[in-house]
């Protein structure tokens, strides 16, 4: 680790700068400023703190993310031409249309080819990236990339002696193109990881799509006997246990057992999923209130907002001010009393609204903006709950994917990747997403045959293979599975479970097909034993037939047998005449060199619109 010390120009302040660079080439940054003003000096009033990197001039394009609600993780491409390109996140927390990472590369990279640079704020609230070409030109590093903390004016005021600690700016460089970038990236992850981390991922259902809000103890524990029966190891109650809370109206903040609803508490549900061999996680909103709710009747000052009283509501929530001790306090309380009454083993932790006037009042009574205060006190919130909780695991829910980004990731097991279930939406967010999160930390969903976000019907066979992609599960009444289905569902829970030790450790590849009706990605094991490729077609193929179809990130050298797993669910073709090998290959399997699987590739049969297959690959 590198430290750089230096006085701010023209400020009575201290800068500190800290450069570490781990194994996998991943670079870190630190910031800190402190003031070192007199006593009796005006405080600071801080209004940027950038780290930024040099970019060479052979970088001249930018990729970036946008998005929205059940469309998360939407890339956009530029060119780099002269001046700057920012992307800011203002929403209080860091957005279904965040950028996740900022990279420039040389011209028409793509995911395995191209020199790309690429940034990332590991930071959970407001914040900035940044790419600028200076028109001077000529010099080596005419550009730089870099980002920090959006802050409001009066957000962080230093008096004499205090120090602001920016968030890291995490980055890393590769000539393989993104799948380089995410590579160094995720093995960067796993190397941070604590012990639970090191647990194969459970197979999770989550109840919400299942029953929503109508969720009692009969419907719950047949739920779970059917979870049970098709193999699934984490049984999730979602949204509506507590308090008032019947509706999204009513009842959120209020952290108590509704006894309308469960009148012996939770233990019945508990034990029931126990004894079936699973494990029990919960749904809370620890930050996000209703004003229709017993804790803000008795405590209106710990809503977030103005002096002037609460701001227009999102979602019928508004904040909880974390930052008052006494709300910290509460909630801190509340959660972490259930989780040692019923042991549970899982949160799924949501935030459900943006910040916007997200300000409190101070001791002047005057209103100071509060998003990097909220943040800090969430995190500290986190933190505190898995120190009391060591087995505890989080997921980070935030209406969807709007709270992915390293921050948050430090503190907890995985995120729910998008509130869109609907598989060929979900193609492309899990796609993107794993540009930073490595597979094991996305949840990955089958939802019911009917997405609910899109009103679209898939086929059971998309669905399991798409929920491969990840740590996978269920968000679906699987009650109302036919015998045939429910035979289906167990194939693929037991091939998840054969896989997960490849999937959730090995490197994630992506290939650059011409046809971008066909997304192929998959996960190599890092000695190139073993490897697990997905091929689906997102829309009908270009051509009359799909060519033939490359594998990357094979051993050359290596000769492979080339399976199609059944248990994955298998494609409806659309052609008269079959691939050989795929017909061999739904049997024992077929035998191929890497460097034909790598260079060549196998003829592909056509896939109809919305099927893909799952190509298991072993070392022979």
């Amino acid at each position: 680790m590198a430290v750089v010390r230096a006085r701010a120009a023209g400020l009575e302040a201290d800068l500190e700068l800290r450069y570490a660079v781990d194994d996998h080439g991943v670079l870190t940054v630190s910031s800190a400023l402190t003031s070192t003003a007199p006593a009796d000096a005006p405080p600071l009033d801080l209004t940027a703190l950038r780290a930024l990197l040099p970019l060479p001039t052979r970088a001249d394009e930018v990729l970036d993310l946008s998005g929205r609600w059940l469309r998360e993780r939407s890339p956009q491409r530029r060119p780099l031409h002269d001046g700057t390109v920012v992307r800011t996140g203002r929403r209080g927390r860091t957005g279904h249309d965040a950028t996740l990472l900022l990279t420039a590369g040389t011209s028409g990279f793509g995911f395995r080819h191209g020199e790309v640079w690429s940034v990332h704020v590991a930071w959970s609230g407001n914040h900035e990236h940044l790419v600028e070409r200076l028109p001077e030109g000529a010099g080596a590093h005419a550009a730089v990339i870099g980002g920090g903390e959006a802050l409001a004016p009066g957000e962080v005021r230093l008096a004499a002696g205090e120090t602001y600690t920016a968030p890291d700016l995490v980055a890393t460089w590769s000539r393989d193109g993104l799948d380089g970038v995410t590579r160094r990236l995720v093995r960067h992850q796993r190397a941070g990881a604590d012990y639970r981390a090191a647990r194969p991922r459970p197979l999770v259902l989550n109840t919400w799509e299942a029953v929503y809000f109508s969720a009692d103890l009969d419907r719950l524990t047949g739920l779970a006997d059917t979870a049970a029966s098709i193999g699934v190891e984490r049984f999730v109650l979602d949204d509506g246990w507590f308090g008032a809370r019947r509706d999204d109206t009513r009842g959120l903040g209020d952290w108590q057992v509704a006894r309308e609803v469960w009148p012996d508490g939770l233990g019945p549900l508990v034990e029931h999923v126990r004894s079936l061999g699973m494990e029990f996680g919960l749904w809370f909103e620890p930050e996000m209130v209703n004003l229709d709710s017993d804790l803000v009747r008795a405590h209106p000052d710990w809503v977030l907002g103005p002096a002037s009283g609460p701001t227009a509501p999102s979602r019928h929530q508004q904040v909880l001010d974390l930052a008052n001790p006494d709300a910290f306090e509460h909630v801190l309380g509340a959660v972490s009393g259930l989780v040692a009454e019923h042991d549970i083993a899982f949160l799924k932790w949501d935030h459900n609204r943006d910040l916007h006037e997200a300000v409190r009042t101070d001791g002047s009574g005057t209103d100071r903006p509060a998003v990097h205060v909220q943040t800090l006190a969430a995190y500290r919130l986190m933190d505190e709950l898995r120190r009391r909780h060591p087995a505890l695991e989080i997921e980070s829910c935030s209406s969807g994917g709007a709270r992915v980004d390293l921050g948050v990731l430090a503190r907890t097991d995985r995120v729910w990747t998008s509130d869109c279930n609907d598989a060929l939406e979900r193609v492309a967010i899990q796609r993107w997403t794993g540009l930073l999160v490595p597979p094991e930390r996305m949840g990955t969903h089958i939802g019911p045959p009917r997405a609910h976000s899109t009103h679209r019907d898939l086929d059971l066979s998309l669905r399991m293979l798409v929920a491969l992609g990840g740590h996978a599960g269920l968000e679906w009444d699987v009650t109302t599975c036919p015998p045939e289905e429910l035979d289906r569902l167990r194939a693929w829970s037991g091939l998840y479970r054969e896989l997960r030790p490849l999937l959730h450790t090995g490197d994630v590849v992506r290939s650059d097909h011409p046809d971008p009706s066909l997304v192929v990605g998959g996960v190599v094991a890092p000695d190139g034993s073993e490897a697990a490729f997905t091929v689906i077609a997102v829309a009908s193929v270009r051509g009359v037939t799909a060519g033939r179809l490359p594998l990357p990130g094979l051993d050359a050298d290596a000769r492979y047998r080339v399976r199609v797993r059944r248990e994955a669910g298998l494609p409806e073709l659309v052609q008269t005449a079959g691939a050989p090998w795929f017909e061999r290959a739904l049997d024992a399997g077929v035998e191929v060199s890497g460097r034909v699987l790598g260079e060549v590739g196998l003829p592909l049969p056509v896939l109809a619109p919305a099927q893909g297959l799952l190509l298991h690959v072993t070392r022979a």
